[in-house]
């Protein structure tokens, strides 16, 4: 089969011919139709991203959307022809979708939205699974409250905007006023982080009692702010890029707390893995139920110009995700 190879760290992925993979005990074989590009992934292919424990040589990319071709012993929910969608690989030893085939843990898949094409259902694996584990699983999002979310207009924001709303939750993220309409567009109160300190607009959108969770998609100075954007007493804060060094002072000042999420986990350790296809069944729910939309970028890529799509996105796109369409074999 052709996939696209990381030779060597800062290079850029070439494509090639390698063996087609079979599906194992506990494994789906997936004829793979789209490939999400995540930032991760090119920081994974510039070597900047020693977290996901890839080594070349290596098929990169961890979303992708496809057809089951084959099932492993011991694989009873899927079957071939099924269309299914997940975070499979790409990471530690796991082959990644940059490929016309994979041979999938199938707890890591769930069918995919049948309202949606395979680019649109690639471009929702991980950001869908990293916002629900830090609104769903680690701060129980629920109506009533003030959710803040931290680049909204963002891969993970976006998404994270429309499943806080969905469960009832009054929304409000942070952006630049160019990303003003697509934040307003999602549903969501968007706020000027560039123009206004995290004192006035917790004093302005909560009366200074702050934010019942806060979901940071940033990192660094944003998660200090985070800190200080919590609810007194009840607040809750969560981070996919809770790295650095970061001083929780004004965090437990005001009696709140702090949940990190680290969507790899699964995938890196073997442990929890059906979670991850348990929260993409709900995200297919929620899609088809018109509540949560995914943001393409409209450009078109395949495994031939995988480069310039990497580099489009290591550039950064406000124009929604990026995709890698693979044809279908057999």
């Amino acid at each position: 089969m052709r996939a696209a190879l990381l030779k060597a760290f800062g290079t850029d992925l070439e494509v090639t011919d390698i063996e087609t993979p079979v599906a194992g005990a506990g494994q789906v074989l997936v004829a793979v139709e789209a490939s999400g590009v995540n930032p991760l992934d090119t920081k994974i292919r510039a070597g900047k991203a020693g977290h996901a424990k890839v080594e070349p040589p290596a098929v990169l990319g961890i979303d992708l959307a496809g057809v089951v071709r084959d099932v492993g012993p011991g694989v009873f929910t899927f079957a071939p022809g099924d269309l299914v969608y997940g975070m499979t690989g790409g990471v530690g030893d796991l082959q990644g979708s940059l490929a016309e085939y994979v041979a999938a843990d199938a707890r890591l898949i769930a069918h995919r939205p049948a309202s949606l094409t395979p680019r649109e259902a690639a471009s929702l694996p991980l950001v869908s699974i990293t916002a629900w584990e830090g609104l769903v699983d680690r701060a129980n999002v629920r109506a009533g409250q003030k959710v803040l979310v931290h680049g909204g207009a963002g891969g993970i924001g976006n998404v994270a905007i429309q499943i806080a709303l969905s469960r009832g939750a009054e929304v409000f993220a942070t952006g630049s006023p160019g990303s003003f309409a697509t934040i307003e567009r999602l549903g969501a109160t968007p706020i000027d982080y560039t123009s206004t300190t995290v004192e006035k607009y917790v004093a302005e959108h909560t009366g200074n009692d702050g934010f019942d969770v806060v979901l940071d998609t940033v990192g660094g100075a944003t998660l200090d702010a985070s800190f200080l954007a919590a609810r007194v007493h009840t607040g809750h804060v969560v981070s996919a890029l809770g790295w650095g060094t970061h001083s929780i002072a004004p965090l437990s000042f005001r009696g709140a707390t702090y949940s990190g999420v680290f969507t790899l986990l699964p995938m890196l350790t073997g442990h929890g893995r059906a979670h991850h296809g348990a929260i993409l069944a709900e995200i297919s729910q929620l899609v088809d139920q018109g509540r949560l939309t995914p943001r393409l970028d409209r450009r078109h890529f395949t495994l031939d110009t995988v480069a310039e799509a990497y580099r489009l996105v290591e550039a950064g796109t406000n124009n929604g995700k990026v995709v890698i369409d693979i044809p279908v074999n057999g």
